[in-house]
């Protein structure tokens, strides 16, 4: 998972800029550099700080070991949650941990923790009393209403049993053994909550990486596939044997039931699976599932509209890169970032390798168009962590990603990586291109850190997207742009009736003067993470909206008029202006 920069000139903007609490204006010019240009250069569009610290958020990640790696079990690192746990419409945030090979004493173990936002910029820690404190080897998160009472439930993947936590106001309780979702010996990575018989009732597909034994597992430099640029480093995944993913379906009593075999998610087996983005790609009313994969082709499930999957992968043109290789995928991403109306996957890999940009052809097949864009310049990062979102609302969705390698011992042997790397932030142009912007996008974006999960998220209900990550045996970052501008936004909380209650697969367009915009409302995604589901439109200049319209799994296409900008709105399903919509358009 590589990456690369480039660098191009971006736009020139109009807008001044409050940098915090103070406005932003040109520095001055003597007479002669005055004659030079008649214009001031434009402002910065991101000035990203890490304020965790300041915000409350300061609990350890506890993952493996610091200096070195014995076993893979030690370097996948685990995922982030964003979500409204207590129904106060502030976004919480959600880290899951994990554990070390030697254990702890009892009572010592490190757990998952739950911060709940106090609405004034800062987070008290309420892991115990919301009963989120098992431990182990987390790995990702996935959020979703499954049993449709109003209140969100957090579902984690580990490495052995995962755990569904069911959310009874505010404080969750255990079932995942009850609701038949646990998975048993499982090695559990990234999982997304998905209708995908649009039966109103969520379902639940969860990625798994490697069919993995600790009293088994080869030392480092046992093997070939122990080897990297000629130093012993801990083994796989290649050399290991992969593992299946696990579709399971809710029955509607609170239990869900396998159908991996009966939809054909079997069919695609040994891969080393890690995050899920689920996705309408040929936009035809039913949800599909990209899979990113380690060290194998990328998978890419199609809903056949019958309870099965096909995957097509390979002729989608989203299997391999442009020159025909697997790659080692971690993270992925959904947007339309050239506002052609179709949604487009991007996904990070491993070091000595470009990150992938699927560009969505309208056919229901993609084209890497990663140089094509400007994104495959670089390629000494290994990406995890990746999210599409607007950082300036000019209506161009951007790109963050967070690196951070898998051997330490790249910093005592001078391999040409480090350990701890910086953040990557692409600025997208507005014209099909992205440009580099990583140096000036702030202190938090230049930072080090050896990184895996993140989100993204609203979490001042202002209409400024932030991020948090979680970051190998150290405490979270939380990136919030200093910058603000007179941009406009709007947001969508979709409350389904007929559909799921999360409103989970609707898409939802939004039309101004000047364009359409679209997206659609997701679990999971980034690096086995889940970023707040309420869906973020910049407008740019747009300070009014001609309509939202939203396509809802249960087949109803309505319109919603006359909604202010620079705000989030609610909106449920039956109320709006019912309208006969191709879903092709």
């Amino acid at each position: 998972m590589q990456f690369q920069r480039s660098f191009m000139r971006g736009r020139s903007f109009t807008w001044r800029a409050l940098v915090c609490g103070s406005l932003l204006l040109p520095t001055p010019k003597s007479t002669a550099q005055q004659t030079k240009s008649s214009s001031p250069p434009p402002p910065p569009i991101a000035n990203f700080t890490d304020i965790a610290t300041k915000a409350g958020l300061t609990a350890e990640n506890i993952f493996g070991g610091i200096d070195t790696k014995k076993y893979i079990i030690e370097t996948t690192g685990s995922g982030v949650a964003i979500f409204d746990y207590d129904n106060d419409g502030w976004p919480d945030i959600f880290l899951v941990n994990g554990t070390r090979l030697e254990g702890f004493p009892a009572g010592k173990a490190p757990t998952n923790h739950l911060y709940r936002n106090n609405h004034d910029g800062t987070f008290t820690e309420v892991t115990a009393k919301a009963g989120l404190t098992p431990s182990g080897w987390g790995q990702g998160v996935c959020v979703g209403d499954y049993d449709n009472d109003g209140w969100e439930d957090v579902y984690v993947t580990y490495y052995g049993k995962n755990r569904l936590f069911h959310n009874n106001q505010g404080v969750f309780a255990e079932v995942g053994e009850k609701s038949g979702v646990s998975g048993g010996k499982d090695w559990g990575t990234g999982c997304a909550f998905v209708d995908y018989d649009r039966d109103g009732r969520l379902d639940l597909m969860v990625a798994n990486y490697v069919d993995f034994d600790l009293s088994t597992a080869p030392a480092p430099g046992e093997r070939p596939t122990c080897m990297w640029k000629g130093v012993a480093v801990m083994c796989g995944p290649r050399g290991l044997a992969g593992s299946r993913n696990i579709l399971y379906h809710n029955k509607g009593d609170g239990t869900f039931e396998d159908v991996t075999t009966r939809a054909h998610i079997d069919r695609t087996d040994g891969h080393y699976a890690f995050s899920v983005s689920t996705l309408d790609f040929d936009e035809d009313g039913w949800p599909d599932i990209f899979v990113a994969c380690d060290s194998t082709p990328a998978i890419l499930y199609r809903n056949n509209h019958d309870g099965t999957f096909t995957d097509i992968a390979v002729t989608a043109g989203t299997a391999f890169n442009e020159d025909g290789r697997e790659q080692a995928g971690m993270g992925s991403t959904i947007a339309d970032y050239n506002g052609d109306g179709h949604l487009d996957i991007f996904k990070t890999n491993f070091s000595d390798d470009t990150s992938t940009l699927y560009k969505n052809n309208g056919d229901g097949t993609f084209t890497d168009a990663t140089s094509a864009v400007g994104l495959g310049l670089y390629t000494q990062y290994l990406g995890w962590g990746t999210m599409f979102l607007d950082i300036d609302n000019d209506g161009w969705p951007d790109l963050l990603l967070v690196n951070g390698h898998v051997y330490p011992e790249v910093d005592s042997q001078h391999l040409g990586s480090s350990y701890k790397e910086p953040r990557i932030l692409f600025r997208n142009n507005g014209n099909g291109t992205f440009n580099d912007i990583s140096a000036s996008g702030g202190s938090a974006i230049t930072a080090v850190a050896s990184s895996r999960g993140l989100a993204m998220g609203d979490l001042w209900n202002d209409g400024r997207m932030s991020a948090v990550i979680n970051n190998m045996n150290a405490a979270p970052s939380l990136l919030v742009n200093q910058v603000r501008n007179s941009n406009h936004w709007i947001a969508i909380h979709t409350i389904g009736t007929k559909s799921n209650r999360d409103g989970i697969g609707a898409r939802i367009r939004v039309k101004t003067a000047q364009r359409v915009f679209v997206d659609e409302v997701r679990s999971g995604s980034s690096y086995i993470s889940n970023s707040d589901m309420r869906v973020h439109f910049g407008l740019g200049r747009s300070d009014k909206i001609e309509w939202v319209e939203i396509r809802w799994l249960s087949g109803l296409t309505e319109r919603f008029s006359n909604l202010p900008v620079d705000q989030i709105h609610s909106l449920k399903e039956g109320t709006g202006a019912a309208v006969e919509a191709d879903p092709k358009k």
